[in-house]
């Protein structure tokens, strides 16, 4: 009677705008999850699982942003094995609104906001992308890739658009929003953070001072954009993805980065305890948390019986001290019986659980002691966030532009302050930890203190790569903006060696999505990693960066 032809083949004005909104959304967050993985995993924040860069980053790296960015892939947020995407969904969301006399210009924003930021993503991952003929099968069926110019050109179009929009304070129409739950003004200040991050990387000074000139932007954890997870367990679950694979019956899935937790522990970083649940006092071949000499153990950790080979002299080869249990970077051996002993993702941003030291049961294998162990509903359930722009990485993108050292020293220390408090206020979604091992206000001060200060008195590299490694610290969880940092700084340079001794050059971009390869005759795929991103005008791989 409403002259549907088929209802499983809607027409796109057919569609509910308020879950094509969902859709955009739930492909949006999935995708910050799948960049920032990537991006960590290359800068050691994460564990990387490759001795060779080249065949560890094949084709099919980044097929699911690409297909959620123009089309749609399945979600990672829910779990729920539904389709979602963005650039389709808000054409839809356009054609709705052009025929309706409902305005859906805050749908529409939205969407450009979360368009615009995941392009110059896939130019930051690829050096192009695609944006003149994207969206258009009948007239471009297989479209040409734009340069990383003309994206980024295009993308602050867009914001511009989004900004316009957003300037009327339009209705949300009942819409769900995920991030800030309908505020116009927040998601203008989103809007002009993800400038800021886009003229960081091209270097454009003037422009990115001007919008913090203008106070519209990030500026506290209130403002934070990130999305929340939920405690979900049955299908679909909404906990985080990375509770999802570690605390489960079997124990912990991926493993932690030994080169950020080692660095953190040296450090006596304030929110080690945080980041890392420990499930053992002491790692084979390491120390333990009373000082004494875990012997090596060829069962769990292999590695503890090797001699490191040269080129990992003065770097933590196979073992962290204090049962920081994980992996180097590029270790690709197989994954031994240590579910239950490796390190745990904490109580942030995973809402996990929080680190209290109840190490009670002797492990018969390796003789060190165990807390109590992951599983579900432990800790904080799951109900955590993923870090997408938080107050805290725009203090260090201030530091980052700055052109004094007192100016960059006042940005790392307001970037720490941030945080350290933001990372703190998790501490009470494990309502079942000793909180007593939270550390003072004394202490976190003092930690502060003694950063800037040595970040002061340091000269040359040494102050350069204390600004980095606190930046690569403070971005755990969230970590895409450091492979873009590395490719333009190159530090820090102590980051680890890969366990490879020739891993081939570090990645300046990545290979084309396979799947668009295959299906798109104008496309043919690169043979190596070293295509540079038309904002990285440092030398030529393998000389860049240094580290590696």
């Amino acid at each position: 009677m409403d002259l549907t032809i088929s209802p499983n083949e809607l027409a796109p004005t057919q569609s509910d705008p308020n879950l094509l909104l969902n859709a955009i959304q739930l492909a949006y967050a999935s995708n910050q999850d799948d960049f920032g993985d990537v991006a960590a995993q290359l800068t050691r924040i994460e564990y990387f699982n490759g001795r060779n860069y080249f065949n560890a980053l094949s084709g099919t790296t980044l097929n699911a942003p690409w297909a959620r960015t123009y089309s749609s892939d399945f979600t990672i947020p829910g779990n729920g094995n539904v389709d979602v995407g963005i650039l389709t969904n808000l054409q839809a969301l356009e054609l709705i609104d052009a025929e309706s006399d409902v305005d859906f210009s805050f749908h529409i924003a939205l969407g450009k906001i979360m368009y615009a930021h995941s392009l110059f993503q896939l130019v930051d991952m690829l050096g192009v992308a695609a944006v003149s003929q994207a969206g258009n099968p009948t007239e471009f069926p297989a479209p040409t890739l734009d340069s990383g110019e003309e994206v980024y050109a295009a993308a602050f179009a867009l914001l511009n658009e989004a900004e316009a929009l957003l300037a009327a304070d339009p209705s949300p129409q009942g819409a769900t929003d995920m991030f800030y739950g309908g505020d116009t003004s927040k998601w203008i200040k989103a809007l002009n953070s993800i400038k800021l991050r886009s003229y960081k990387n091209t270097g454009n000074k003037a422009a990115f001072d001007a919008i913090i000139a203008g106070g519209d932007y990030i500026t506290s954890a209130e403002d934070d954009f990130q999305f929340k997870y939920g405690v979900s367990e049955l299908q679909p679950s909404d906990r985080h993805p990375d509770y999802e694979d570690s605390y489960t019956p079997t124990g912990v899935g991926p493993y932690r980065s030994n080169w950020l937790m080692n660095l953190m522990l040296q450090n006596d970083d304030p929110r080690i305890r945080y980041y890392f649940y420990r499930q053992a006092n002491g790692t084979p071949g390491a120390i333990d948390v009373d000082g004494a000499a875990v012997p090596p153990n060829e069962e769990t950790i292999s590695c503890s019986f090797f001699t490191p080979p040269p080129h990992y002299d003065g770097f933590v080869y196979c073992s962290v001290d204090n049962g920081y249990w994980g992996r180097s970077h590029g270790n690709d051996e197989g994954g031994p019986p240590d579910g239950f002993l490796k390190a745990a993702p904490g109580v942030y941003p995973a809402a996990g659980r929080f680190d209290d030291s109840q190490f009670e049961d002797v492990d018969a294998t390796t003789g060190v002691l165990l807390a109590p162990g992951v599983g579900l509903g432990q800790g904080g359930g799951g109900a955590g966030i993923e870090p997408i722009i938080l107050s805290s990485y725009v203090e260090f993108w201030i530091g980052e532009m700055a052109t004094s050292d007192a100016d960059k020293a006042d940005a790392l220390q307001a970037g720490l302050e941030k945080s350290i408090a933001k990372v703190q206020s998790f501490g009470a979604l494990d309502g079942s930890a000793d909180l007593s091992f939270e550390p003072t206000e004394t202490e976190v001060d003092e930690y502060i203190d003694d950063i800037v200060t040595a970040f002061n008195n340091a000269t040359g590299d040494d102050k350069e790569n204390i600004f980095a490694e606190q930046y690569f610290t403070t971005l755990y969880g969230g970590g895409f903006e450091s492979f873009n940092y590395y490719r333009k700084t190159g530090f820090p340079t102590t980051v680890s060696p890969n366990w490879e001794p020739d891993p081939g050059p570090f990645p300046r971009s990545l290979l084309l999505p396979q799947n668009e390869v295959l299906n798109n005759p104008n496309l043919q795929q690169r043979s190596d990693l070293t295509t540079q991103v038309f904002w990285d005008n440092n030398p030529a791989s393998p000389t860049f960066p240094p580290a590696n």
